[in-house]
């Protein structure tokens, strides 16, 4: 980078606070803008605890850019002094035959993950808090644990303001404009010239970017808590969990001892509706499946919950992130649709997300998520 840009970031939570730090440690000249504050809890990154995991079901080409985030977790630790992720470990549980177990190992045999597989004996043993099916398989995933998103978000957003970076809070961003030597941002306030923008708007992207080529479609996702009724689940090891099928879900003890949060996946999600007007009210009805996943799996966990909370995710058709320029400009960088997997991997694409807007490409591995010559979302 020759001379020093200036960077607007448009949305300071999962991405943007990450790609404000990325971008203010290199130099850049940064100004966030959020709706809110770095850390609030009305969009995705909400809920105590995300999980942490070097293994991948999805698609071992994220495999690469985990072990980046990783490098960046601690790095960001390092640089602010406070514990963002911890390592518990995470339990990958389901049928040996599904296609997602399948995918797991190979990421793990691909890129010579720490790993264990636990058979039903073991698993009975180690982790009784769990019931296994025949036909499941269980493997531990020892480079894993969980992350503190709330605590995440504001210590990279302050780690970003002590490197000279401004953040406007509580001022919504109505419109980015091209102007084919930059980027002009436009608030209530009035507008601003940059040389380049990260955009990352989370849940609103489709009401800050009407005309984008990609449907990204906004769930409501509901964590509930539950205390357990034996010392299982807060033992000497108390990993994180994801159970692949029949119903795909996840649970991560808490870091207080107390309870345990459980989520689950997209199919299960309500639509959000308009992103300003989400419905926080949890019927009891929507809590059905959880006493059912609990009784099946998870027999000593109390069917009450103590705590529910409803945040909202954006997803892809593919599941796949869009990470790229904005289609018709370079100066623009978007960061949407996460579909569950960022915040784990927010740091790597936060450092992506400034190696686009300062040097126009990135040496990390993209290709499968970039918005360049990608027919579907």
């Amino acid at each position: 980078m020759s001379a020093k840009k200036r960077v607007a970031v448009v949305g300071v939570g999962t991405m943007g606070a990450q790609a404000a730090w990325r971008l203010a440690a290199r130099g850049a000249e940064v100004v966030g803008y959020d709706r809110f504050a770095p850390g609030h809890d009305r969009s995705a990154a909400g809920g105590e605890t995300r999980i942490f995991r070097s293994a991948h079901f999805e698609d071992s080409r994220y495999v690469p850019l985990l072990q980046h985030a990783d490098t960046l977790w601690e790095t960001l630790q390092r640089e602010t002094g406070r514990e963002l992720r911890r390592l518990t470990g995470c339990l990958l549980m389901g049928p040996t035959a599904h296609h997602q177990m399948a995918t797991v190992l190979q990421s793990i045999a691909e890129h010579g993950l720490d790993h264990e597989v636990l058979d039903t004996e073991a698993l009975a043993k180690r982790f009784p808090q769990f019931r296994i099916e025949d036909g499941d398989a269980a493997v531990l995933d020892r480079r894993a644990g969980f992350i503190r998103p709330e605590l995440t978000i504001q210590t990279a957003a302050r780690r970003a303001e002590e490197l000279g970076a401004r953040i406007h809070r509580y001022t919504t961003v109505r419109e980015i404009v091209p102007t084919g030597s930059g980027v002009e941002i436009r608030t209530d306030a009035g507008s601003e010239r940059f040389d380049a923008a990260v955009v990352s708007p989370g849940p609103w992207v489709n009401d800050l970017l009407p005309d984008l080529p990609w449907e990204v479609d906004i769930r409501r996702l509901l964590s509930a808590w539950y205390v357990p009724t034996s010392d299982a689940w807060f033992g000497e090891e108390r990993p994180a969990f994801i159970r692949t099928a029949p119903t795909h879900c996840y649970g991560l003890p808490s870091p207080d001892g107390v309870s345990v949060k459980l989520g689950l996946s997209r199919a299960l999600h309500r639509p959000a509706g308009d992103p300003n007007r989400l419905d926080r009210t949890v019927a009891p009805e929507e809590l059905e499946i959880f006493t059912e996943l609990m009784g099946r799996y998870m027999p000593d966990l109390n069917p009450d919950p103590v705590r529910l909370s409803v945040y909202m995710e954006g997803y892809t058709e593919s599941s796949r992130p869009l990470v790229g320029p904005l289609p018709g400009t370079s100066d623009v960088v978007l960061l949407a649709g996460f579909s569950g997997h960022g915040f784990k991997l927010s740091p790597a694409f936060g450092d992506i997300a400034a190696d686009l807007a300062l040097d126009g490409t990135s040496a990390q591995p993209i290709d499968f998520l970039s918005t360049q010559d990608r027919a579907e979302a």
